[in-house]
């Protein structure tokens, strides 16, 4: 994918992405891309579209005629975790690069929701029925109708698994059982504010990374439906970077927000808020 174009600037990669995010029918190919563009400040539009291009070659490696849910969740399997070598490895986790759908494509590794995002956008250019699967803890993609999904894990090379081994899949991942209702396909904006979660849980370890910390935030904070809570963390992160007047100012902010229903809440992150503006002097 090794085209060059021109780069997007930040407020115009910000706008497309808000943008994207409030469209009728969000595309979260579309969104990831964004993602890996705001990680690689130097990719352009050439960038993207050969990505786009990349996930459009692939489908058409596909054998043509697949009909049952079982069949395509082979067909795409044998491609992309056969021939393509799509998969995943615990190694992963420890890589920024494994949440950026570029980089997955380039590498042919990620973490488990972008693996089952580039089987669901490979199997859907071909006509498959899918969707991907959110369970606790672990990411798979489901072939067919709802009531009777065929499911394949991706981050193991596309091995298929009963329901009985996506179950025990998400007690090991989550510690728990597989809740009600927990096979369903997974809507565009959650894969992608999961996906924006799983870098700053990447970055939350390693404080040298804060900037990604802090993008990663920003974007979670331009999805239309976002936890009022992380207007806190953005103020808090800011502080912590030595933007202290704009972090006050947004303690501030949110200590407005809370102070009707957690007085005492809003008192302590007032306090905060002085405190962050005393580093100044």
């Amino acid at each position: 994918m090794g085209a060059v174009g021109k780069p997007y600037e930040k407020d115009e990669r910000r706008a497309r992405f808000a943008e994207e995010a409030r469209a009728a029918r969000p595309d979260p190919a579309v969104l990831c891309l964004l993602i890996g563009a705001e990680a690689d400040p130097s990719a352009g539009e050439a960038e993207l579209d050969a990505a786009q291009a990349e996930l459009d070659r692939l489908a058409g490696l596909l054998p043509f005629g697949p009909r049952t849910p079982a069949d395509w969740a082979r067909a795409v399997g044998d491609l992309l975790g056969g021939r393509c070598g799509f998969h995943g490895a615990p190694a992963d986790y420890r890589r920024l690069e494994s949440s950026l759908l570029p980089e997955v494509l380039r590498r042919r590794r990620g973490l488990p929701i972008l693996l089952s995002l580039v089987w669901t956008e490979v199997a859907r250019r071909a006509g498959a029925p899918v969707c991907g699967v959110a369970l606790p803890g672990h990411f798979v993609v489901g072939f067919g109708p709802r009531e009777e999904l065929v499911l394949a894990d991706p981050f193991a090379g596309g091995a298929l698994l009963s329901g009985e081994q996506a179950a025990a899949l998400a007690a090991g991942a989550a510690g728990g059982p597989l809740p009600a209702g927990a096979l369903r396909p997974a809507e565009p904006l959650d894969v992608v504010a999961r996906v924006l979660n799983n870098i700053r849980a990447w970055a939350a370890g390693r404080p040298e990374h804060g900037g990604v910390a802090l993008w990663a935030l920003e974007l979670a904070m331009l999805l239309p439906a976002h936890p009022a809570r992380l207007r806190y963390d953005h103020a808090r992160l800011l502080v912590e970077r030595g933007d202290y007047l704009r972090g006050a100012a947004e303690l501030e902010e949110y200590a407005d927000v809370v102070a009707a229903v957690e007085p005492a809440t809003a008192r302590a992150i007032r306090h905060r808020a002085r405190a962050a503006r005393a580093l100044l002097n």
